[in-house]
């Protein structure tokens, strides 16, 4: 007799009801323990997901940290990089003691006090101290003086952590005190390492879409990666109990659980779509079309793209596609690009608005495009001239006695600050590599090219 392939049930939807009861024990679930970002702190530097260049066999820092020789240091970069856990992990290999203030809630008092117990055990004890100063950024000038003298002495070695740039806010005698040490957003392979640690201490495996899904939304961020698969299993712990499943078990996360817990839903964004919106991206705004730059730009950002590789790319078509026709665009997509640096998800995404909404309503000019590739291609393809000997040198002992200048006309002193020399070697000089248009600011030009 043939089998016969009965249909499947569909899958069960929860109710809002449902909805709301797992909702609740997942609370429970996660009041009941310390953070899984706590937990997962790492216990030695070689445990330190990320920033190879500084902890790696070769890094600066893992080099003065094993030899104990390491000074005050700013610890600078985006959050959920790892600045505390580096900062603690290189107290506790040193031989110094440790003490921790936050510049949130720290005052000059606080200051003065650490400085007091790290005189009195060096003096007693012959022991250094470590002060890790967390938010450094935060501490207003007076207090950032209060430390200057005992950092200088060498009574306190100080380890400042700070999401700003130290340049900005960080006081120029401290700074220069401390060595600077930049840490970097943890790229997809470092945030899925993180993920894999989490789910295996949470005793719980996720579905290779929702470890991606999650890896995407992090941005860089190790520590928010770890608090939302924290709320993604404690949601799917819920549901698993509630369905009938054993509550020591593995408890299975899947996509829907990602989503929840981030209160968003993925969107379509693997390698080939990457390379595809980034396309589309650009060629609205080559094709002076904001609303579609401005669709594509959401896209992107809602899928968790690095806003640094949209910056770039900003900063490549001011020049490749606006050019002189309005040689502001470059400033302005450079200014996002700074902003991206310097303020952070989400609130740069205003800045990066802005430069597309600019970039796309500019006039258009590929001319300095094609003139860099065909001066390029003549370089590949024709004979290296000689650079003319009025143009070469003059100022050095005996270059004028090998013609090194003579001739050379300085048009500082010609009317119009022009004069019509040659500048090219004798093998390209009829070539012509810049040809302006008539779009923008770069008509200007044409008469004078």
């Amino acid at each position: 007799m043939p089998s016969v392939s009965l249909p499947r049930p569909p899958p069960h939807t929860l109710s809002p009801v449902e909805q709301d009861l797992f909702a609740a024990a997942a609370s429970a679930r996660l009041e009941a323990r310390s953070p899984l970002a706590a937990r997962l702190r790492p216990s030695n530097l070689d445990e330190v997901v990320g920033q190879q260049h500084l902890l790696g066999p070769k890094g600066s820092l893992r080099r003065l940290v094993d030899a104990d020789r390491l000074s005050s240091a700013i610890l600078w970069g985006p959050a959920g990089t790892g600045k505390t856990t580096i900062a603690m992990l290189v107290a506790n290999a040193s031989s110094k003691a440790f003490e921790q203030l936050s510049a949130v809630n720290a005052s000059v008092k606080d200051v003065r006090h650490v400085i007091a117990a790290a005189e009195e055990r060096l003096g007693a004890h012959g022991r250094g101290t470590i002060l890790f100063l967390d938010e450094v950024h935060r501490f207003n000038k007076s207090q950032q003086d209060a430390l200057l003298p005992a950092v200088e002495s060498g009574v306190l070695t100080l380890i400042g952590a700070t999401t700003e740039n130290p340049f900005f806010e960080v006081n120029a005698p401290l700074r220069s005190r401390s060595t600077l040490f930049r840490l970097e957003m943890l790229d997809a392979d470092d945030i899925a390492e993180l993920l894999r640690r989490g789910l295996r201490a949470e005793r719980a495996e996720a579905t290779a879409d929702a470890i991606d899904y999650l890896a995407g939304r992090a941005s860089g961020d190790g520590r928010q990666a770890l608090t939302t698969l924290e709320v993604a299993v404690a949601l799917a712990g819920a549901e698993f109990v509630a369905s009938g499943g054993d509550d020591t078990a593995i408890v299975p996360v899947r996509l829907e659980h990602a989503e929840a817990a981030t209160d968003l839903k993925s969107l379509r964004y693997g390698r080939d779509e990457h390379y595809d919106i980034i396309s589309a991206f650009i060629k609205s705004i080559r094709g002076s079309d904001p609303d579609a730059g401005v669709y594509w730009l959401a896209r992107m950002l809602a899928a968790g793209e690095d806003a640094r590789f949209i910056a770039r790319r900003l900063v490549v078509l001011a020049s490749e596609d606006v050019g002189l026709a309005d040689p502001m665009s470059l400033l302005v997509a450079n200014g996002a690009a700074h902003a991206v640096e310097f303020v952070g998800l989400p609130e740069a995404k205003f800045a990066l608005t802005q430069a597309v909404i600019h970039l796309a309503m500019a006039p258009k000019s590929n001319s300095a495009t094609v003139a860099i590739a065909e001066a390029s291609r003549d370089v590949q393809e024709l004979p290296a001239g000689e650079v003319p000997m009025h143009l070469r040198d003059g100022h050095y002992k005996g270059a004028a006695s090998l013609g090194h200048g003579e001739g050379y006309v300085y048009p500082h002193n010609e009317p119009g600050g022009w004069v019509d020399q040659e500048h090219r070697p004798e093998e390209v000089k009829e070539r012509r590599y810049y040809r302006p248009t008539d779009r923008g600011d770069e008509a200007r030009y044409r008469d004078r090219s």
